[in-house]
């Protein structure tokens, strides 16, 4: 695989992908569902636009910064919303806010750069 001098910022959006959508579907496999909406939710906006992000920063994109702004952005917010869920002994919500967290710090850093 050519590595980009994004690669780190890549591998942290792709594992967001991964664990946001096993978060999703856990969720919806939870008995009581309706809590959950915003979280699902924001689970499959973080999936979009960290494949989004993904894939600009793959092809060192011009809107490259632009985008890792707006994939924090939302990465926080999944997180924030996932969080809320832990204490309710949600696994996949602790290790999606953990996810997601590393993304954003991943983008942040890629921003910074």
């Amino acid at each position: 695989m050519i590595q980009t001098k994004f690669q780190s910022c890549i591998e942290a959006c792709l594992d967001c992908v991964a664990i946001c959508n096993q978060c999703a579907i856990a969720c919806l496999n939870e008995k009581e569902v309706a809590h959950l909406k915003k979280c699902i939710q924001l689970n499959l906006e973080c999936v979009a636009i960290c494949q989004a992000a993904a894939n600009i920063l793959s092809l060192d994109g011009k809107f490259s910064k632009d985008i890792c702004k707006l994939c924090m952005e939302i990465c926080n917010a999944c997180a924030e919303e996932c969080e809320k869920h832990v204490a309710m002994g949600m696994e996949h919500c602790r290790e999606c806010a953990e996810a997601c967290r590393k993304c954003a710090q991943a983008c942040e850093e890629m921003m910074a750069a």
